[in-house]
């Protein structure tokens, strides 16, 4: 059965399944080994990750260290990554052969947003995938109109490749009740405005009433960085940037 039609089949299943039901099916479907959690450490990540704990504390987690995360960020990375006892972080860094040839003086995010998240976030990520059958991530409807009809389980395009989000169905009130219920650390940027977190030159406090990601690349149009995107990212970022894909 291909990733479309498994997805298509699981969705039917767990229409109304809860989040802990969508990643304990992810983690029957695929053994540990051959799923991954990509997480940034973010506004909302300490749900999935507390869950992760409870299950499945050696599931690899990749985590996007972009070289330009807020020094928030990196700490609450290594905290909560102790304080959960996940054994199977992965640190993931652009290669430093495509920084130099790219953006040797680190300011590509100035000129070309789109360039940079390729350099700094698709690429490594793909290239860090290679290995999986399938990855978990922690985003939801409610956080943008493209991400308004996300289901739990969908096919990457492009690749064979299962994406889980176990998340999809919440809004903002499930994670906040979450976190209060069992007592998680939010991550310290959020009491300063930043419901959404990315890199620090991209990413500014959100107004009253503004969408949860308007903050990121504030007035450009942009509301992903690429690694959830339809491939269209990734074909670029092969065409543009030197080394294998």
């Amino acid at each position: 059965m291909s990733a479309a039609a498994s997805a298509a089949a699981l969705n039917r299943i767990h229409r109304d399944s809860p989040a802990e039901e969508i990643l304990a099916e992810a983690l029957a479907v695929h053994d540990v080994g051959e799923v991954a959690l990509v997480s940034s450490f973010g506004a909302e990540s300490v749900v999935l990750l507390h869950m992760i704990s409870r299950v499945a504390p050696d599931l690899p987690v990749l985590f996007l260290e972009t070289g330009m995360l807020f020094p928030e960020t990196l700490a609450y990375q290594r905290d909560l990554a102790d304080r959960f006892g996940l054994r199977g972080v992965r640190v993931i860094r652009p290669d430093a052969r495509d920084l130099a040839a790219a953006d040797p003086a680190g300011d590509l995010h100035q000129r070309d947003t789109d360039a940079c998240c390729d350099l700094r976030k698709t690429l490594p990520l793909q290239r860090a995938l290679q290995p999986f059958a399938a990855w978990i991530t922690g985003r939801k409807r409610y956080q943008s109109d493209t991400r308004a009809a996300l289901e739990p389980f969908e096919a990457e395009a492009g690749t064979v490749r299962m994406k889980i989000n176990p998340l999809a169905r919440w809004d903002a009130r499930d994670a906040a009740d979450y976190i209060a219920a069992h007592d998680l650390p939010r991550h310290p940027l959020v009491a300063q405005g930043y419901p959404s977190i990315g890199c620090a030159p991209c990413t500014s406090p959100v107004r009253e009433g503004e969408d949860v990601r308007a903050g990121r690349w504030r007035g450009q149009g942009k509301v992903e960085c690429g690694i959830h995107f339809d491939g269209q990212s990734w074909v670029r970022t092969a065409a543009s940037l030197p080394g294998p894909f």
